[in-house]
């Protein structure tokens, strides 16, 4: 099941638009393709703790996309290119699994935390306004 979730979310990245905006609305449009998918599965919220090697391999295709724009913002001079691609996109991930463990939790909704999330992905990547989605 958790090859065709990947499966499925790797194919709406691929209709997005993704490289038709500028990089910090493609990133919010990307998390949002994501979340979107992810929610058609919600056993996945409740599945046990992987390695960080299964998690990385897991979300590969999220990953390499997000990456992808990142540098493609930071070459453009759209997003903050003082810290490393990699930091970034590490400490984006960490946003998005906190996000996740709060609606876990029951301290946010998902709405909530999607709010939270964007607003916080994009001030770490150094964008003022929340980009048109």
């Amino acid at each position: 099941m958790i090859e065709h979730a990947t499966a499925e979310v790797t194919a709406a990245f691929d209709t997005a638009g993704l490289d038709d905006l500028p990089p910090a609305a493609a990133l919010v449009r990307l998390l949002d393709t994501g979340w979107q998918v992810t929610a058609r599965y919600p056993f996945v919220w409740h599945l046990p703790a992987v390695s960080a090697e299964q998690d990385a391999s897991r979300h590969a295709p999220v990953l390499d996309r997000m990456l992808e724009l990142i540098r493609r913002g930071q070459d453009s001079g759209d997003l903050d290119a003082t810290l490393p691609p990699g930091w970034l996109l590490t400490a984006s991930l960490a946003l998005g699994r906190a996000a996740e463990e709060e609606v876990k939790a029951g301290r946010m909704t998902i709405e909530g935390a999607t709010r939270a999330v964007h607003h916080s992905f994009l001030c770490l990547l150094g964008v003022a306004d929340s980009p048109q989605r």
